[in-house]
């Protein structure tokens, strides 16, 4: 090996990993092909290394995407942007590979590097790639063919602009679909470069042919065409061409065809403007919402609350209110959860008296729905209904359900209610929280799921914050502290936890008298959890208590339980007396 010219070591090794059986050797090689281009210099790596890679017919995806996604940041190692038509030839080959992913990393390499290039030589070099790949004998070049127009055609003198529309146009009505799906996903980002004179004529006369594509794959894709082809055009021909094809797309005979316009509405009403959508989409829409696939109601009842944005209250009470009172008793449950996802921002826009009248009783419907999804949904969404009926209808309405939800037998909608209690409290106010949920946050720090319990700490804390301190003195602290006495020592944990966190809310005055005493009195437990939780939290009350309470009660403790038997109890004992040495030294 040491007879090897050295500036050869470097292309020797990769040669060697590169046709190793080990797929990884391969791999690293390609990894480190920035590496071994520095080693050999702009003009070895234009003359040997990029050749070297053109021939390279590995057959391993892995290592062929590898080397797809280096070509594209390749540029500076063969000299700059005016030698970057010879990394072309590799990436060409790559593009033909049967893979996708590869091809597609290939087009994206091509597309950075054709970005770079200069005008001339996108013209001598780019545009002929683009010609190749557009008459290739196998579809995958066809295919990748499509993603590059874009780059090429704001560079092209006229002639080859019109062979680039006339190449794109037969590529729409290639006899293989995955060419035509290509060609249907790119669309819109070739129409962005092309003049608006030619948009009108041949860009529009290539949708119209992808709209009535026999294929439901190429037609949904053709959908998405819609809303980038309507930002384009002027909007009495977006009216003109492009909402009769939506229209006719919202009674297409696929499915997927109606779910992606269902998916894509909010957009394409967007693009034709709000005029036309009242008069022709609203029909659709109600159309998609009454459609027959579960999936396609899913996607239109999404999309409920920004489509009546668009609307008047009037028409929204009109035409959609009616499909929304059907879809909350839908016999699909998912169907059911996307409405309740997004009902709730119907309020705002319906006013007050219909939010009263029409789609409180579909709250209270879904509220009670037997899947937790939809009633997650609607409970997390509650305060958007606030701010236009008022509490005390919210109250009145809801309250009762909010009740029942709190003991609900899946955890998660549990959870959702204790999150949403303390915004509940300050919209209530401290006298209607006593009498109904008061009780509701004691129950919930006996719950037998940690995460309630865990929740129920932190809503004691928050409330305490919300009412004050004398408050909590006189709601929370006593019911909290007699939990302490619970035979079960997961729930007295629980109680530690709220305690540390109220400590900080309540003050040095409270936490000396009433809360310091049962810490102190649970060190005693004959359970190790609990000892070392007592170390953890007499840790957090030594910022809050004056430092004389710190020497003759939280240190003599903490002492104790230093020399435990338990060696968790010892750690954190220890480390909470650290905590206190270093106070004293400090004052």
């Amino acid at each position: 090996m040491a007879t090897i010219d050295e500036p050869l070591y470097p292309i020797a090794v990769l040669i060697d990993e590169l046709k190793n059986e080990d797929i990884q050797l391969r791999l690293n090689s390609i990894r480190r092909l920035s590496t071994i281009a520095r080693a050999l210099g702009e003009e070895r790596t234009r003359k040997e290394l990029i050749p070297f890679l053109s021939e390279n017919n590995d057959d391993d995806d892995e290592v062929l995407l590898a080397m797809a996604d280096e070509l594209g940041v390749f540029i500076p190692y063969v000299g700059g942007f005016e030698y970057a038509n010879v990394l072309l030839p590799p990436l060409e080959t790559l593009c033909t590979v049967e893979e996708t992913c590869v091809r597609d990393k290939s087009v994206v390499s091509l597309c950075r590097i054709g970005t770079q290039m200069r005008e001339q030589d996108l013209v001598d070099h780019f545009i002929p790639l683009i010609k190749r790949l557009a008459a290739g004998e196998w579809f995958t070049a066809r295919v990748s063919s499509c993603g590059l127009f874009h780059i090429a055609y704001p560079s092209a003198p006229e002639t080859f602009k019109t062979e680039l529309r006339a190449i794109y146009s037969q590529l729409c009505q290639d006899d293989m679909p995955m060419v035509r799906r290509s060609a249907a996903t790119n669309l819109g980002k070739f129409a962005a470069t092309v003049e608006p004179a030619h948009l009108k004529t041949d860009i529009m006369s290539i949708f119209e042919d992808l709209t009535q594509d026999d294929q439901d794959s190429v037609r949904l894709l053709a959908v998405e065409g819609c809303a980038a082809l309507g930002k384009l055009l002027e909007p009495q021909d977006c009216v003109a061409h492009i909402l009769p094809v939506i229209v006719n797309f919202s009674q297409d005979k696929s499915w997927r065809v109606r779910y992606m316009v269902a998916n894509q509405l909010y957009e394409l009403c967007e693009a034709v403007g709000p005029e036309p959508t009242r008069s022709d989409l609203v029909p659709a829409y109600v159309r998609l919402l009454r459609d027959n696939e579960a999936e396609v109601r899913i996607a239109a009842a999404g999309k409920v609350t920004k489509f009546c944005r668009i609307l008047n209250p009037e028409l929204a009470i009109q035409h959609i209110l009616p499909c929304v009172k059907e879809l909350s008793t839908d016999s699909s449950q998912h169907v059911r959860s996307a409405l309740a996802s997004v009902i709730m921002g119907m309020a705002p826009v319906l006013g007050k008296d219909a939010t009263i009248e029409q789609l409180l009783p579909i709250f209270l419907s879904l509220l009670k729905d037997e899947f937790p999804d939809v009633r997650l949904n609607i409970i997390s969404k509650l305060d958007q209904v606030n701010q236009v009926i008022g509490i005390d209808l919210l109250s009145q309405s809801l309250l009762p359900a909010i009740v029942e939800l709190a003991e609900d037998r899946h955890w998660r909608v549990r959870l959702a209610i204790i999150e949403y209690i303390p915004l509940l409290a300050s919209q209530l106010g401290v006298g209607f929280f006593d009498d109904k949920l008061g009780a509701l946050c004691m129950q919930w720090l006996k719950d037998k799921v940690y995460s309630i319990r865990d929740a129920a700490a932190n809503n004691v804390k928050r409330l305490a914050e919300e009412f004050g301190p004398d408050w909590a003195m006189q709601h929370i602290v006593p019911q909290v502290l007699d939990l302490i006495n619970n035979p079960h020592y997961l729930y007295r944990m629980t109680i530690l936890h709220a305690v540390s966190l109220l400590a900080p809310v309540m003050g040095s005055e409270i936490t000396c008298s009433q809360i310091l005493p049962i810490v102190i009195n649970a060190s005693k437990d004959r359970v190790p959890n609990i000892k070392f939780n007592v170390a953890k939290v007499l840790q957090s009350l030594i910022p809050i208590v004056d430092q004389s309470v710190v020497e003759k009660t939280i240190r003599p403790c903490l002492v104790e339980l230093s020399e435990d038997p338990d060696v968790d109890v010892r750690f954190f004992a220890t480390q909470a007396l650290q905590s206190t040495d270093q106070v004293m030294m400090s004052s």
